[in-house]
């Protein structure tokens, strides 16, 4: 088959995204490591780093269930599972009973859930702007339009 423009840039973009995502993920570990005081702001799970992830969708998105959280990543519903029990365990999250449904329960953060997540997005915005101090505007709205429109395609691709 030949290749368009069009398609052998798409496949760099997703190489670069690709590589990106890992140096991306190292970063955001970082940011939960100990900090200089000796004092680990991070919260110890089998899971790994989809703990901001997690905290971030009830953040923006408010109470909802494993499978949702599940669809919305898209991982499976026992690593999301997993991961809510762990942060149950450290009281940072809790289950609530679901009035659209008896069995699928409501994940919700808990108030320090909230100030770890607080002090989480404060260290991600630092890091943040250390990484946009000499990137243009444009071009990072660009680029986030444009993932945007290949996540919805993605989507549809089902």
């Amino acid at each position: 088959m030949r290749s368009t423009p069009e398609g052998q840039a798409l496949m760099e973009l997703m190489w670069e995204l690709a590589q990106t995502f890992f140096k991306m993920r190292a970063a955001g570990k970082s940011v939960t490591a100990p900090a200089a005081t000796g004092e680990a702001i991070g919260v110890v799970t089998p899971s790994g780093a989809g703990v901001y992830g997690l905290l971030r969708s009830l953040a923006e998105e408010g109470p909802q269930t494993v499978p949702q959280i599940a669809r919305a990543r898209p991982v499976a519903r026992q690593h999301i599972q997993q991961m809510a029990n762990d942060l149950v365990a450290q009281g940072l999250i809790e289950f609530t009973n679901n009035p659209a449904h008896k069995r699928s329960r409501l994940l919700r953060m808990t108030p320090e859930g909230e100030r770890l997540y607080a002090e989480l997005s404060a260290r991600m915005a630092e890091l943040a702007e250390r990484l946009a101090a000499d990137m243009e505007i444009d071009d990072l709205k660009t680029t986030v339009e444009t993932l945007g429109r290949l996540k919805r395609k993605l989507a549809d691709e089902k």
